[in-house]
């Protein structure tokens, strides 16, 4: 918008937060809908980043016809829109098109490992046939697209509850409570960094590259490792608690970005011990500011640190934690 864009951004908030946009309320260039993509939207618009859906397990497991629809009908109305309009689509795809991966690390040729009926497959099998969509309408209709396959990302804004490995081994530790890892904690991740994230989709979008891109940070770590790095960085004495692994938990993640360096130039820039204090940062100011508005609005000047403590449990469901 600073370089004279108008923006419209369509959310139904079933994961979002107006507070994560508040900013940019009143913006001349900026316009916000309150819109499900699951039924068809009639504008003008000259490039679409398709972000529909919930990312999280807890969350796409929540609603697994939900998270389905939104990947598979959504995504056939925003590619008939930009049909209509003759606009640009790139598609937030993800890693997990690649499953529980036998190659590793994981290039877009790879067809990947998914069971299309455990807990997982609605966001899984949903990506891949809005992969598929995205290339029928491209040879058929002749819809520009371009495809990025994102791998974990984090930073600020996350939801307390978002249930994720880097929100929860952060709020654990900030409230001294036990690091809970399902599994023996060998298990890998590749974590990138939410401003790297968005230059890559900016640079695949202002590409010729109309196939799939690895959008992540190579930088490999197991569960385990990432766990002992959050404690250290904050100087909490929180224990490490291994519990039952989750089903289709992958077991190896981490991108061949070849074809991201190779076609639109880009790379990660942001460590991760940086990326990692800014979101640690930013969580302090997000469980304080929760504790004070339930002190205030819930139970008044008395209330007890016990009682704030059973209240802000809510913000941390832990059920799947890692099983991104």
């Amino acid at each position: 918008m600073f370089q004279g864009h108008e923006v419209t951004v369509l959310d139904n908030f079933f994961t979002g937060r107006k507070k994560n946009i508040e900013h940019w309320i009143g913006h001349e260039n900026f316009e916000l809908i309150h819109h499900d993509i699951v039924n068809p939207i009639y504008i003008e618009v000259d490039e679409i980043y398709h972000l529909a859906s919930p990312a999280s397990p807890p969350h796409y497991m929540f609603n697994p016809v939900k998270t389905l629809k939104t990947n598979t009908m959504g995504t056939i109305n925003v590619l008939g829109l930009a049909k209509r309009v003759h606009a640009k689509v790139l598609f937030a795809s993800t890693s997990e098109v690649y499953g529980d991966p036998e190659q590793h690390p994981q290039d877009e040729e790879y067809w990947g490992h998914v069971n299309p009926i455990g807990p997982r497959a609605c966001y899984d099998e949903g990506k891949r046939v809005a992969e598929t969509l995205c290339y029928s309408f491209a040879k058929q209709d002749h819809v520009e697209v371009r495809v990025a396959r994102i791998f974990n990302t984090y930073g600020p804004r996350m939801h307390m509850s978002d249930g994720r490995v880097v929100s929860n081994f952060i709020l654990q530790s900030l409230q001294n409570e036990p690091i809970t890892i399902y599994g023996a904690g060998n298990q890998t991740r590749s974590f990138q960094y939410v401003s790297d994230l968005v230059d890559g989709l900016l640079a695949l979008m202002n590409s010729n590259y109309s196939l799939p891109v690895n959008i992540g940070n190579p930088e490999e770590h197991t569960i385990l490792s990432f766990a002992e790095i959050i404690r250290n960085l904050i100087g909490t004495s929180s224990k490490i608690v291994l519990l039952p692994k989750m089903e289709d938990d992958p077991q190896r993640r981490k991108p061949n970005i070849t074809r991201a360096l190779t076609y639109i130039g880009w790379q990660p820039k942001v460590g991760m011990l940086d990326g990692l204090n800014r979101t640690i940062e930013y969580f302090k100011a997000e469980l304080s500011h929760a504790k004070r508005k339930e002190s205030f609005n819930v139970y008044g000047h008395s209330a007890s640190k016990k009682s704030l403590d059973q209240d802000l449990a809510k913000f941390s469901d832990r059920k799947q934690h890692n099983t991104l």
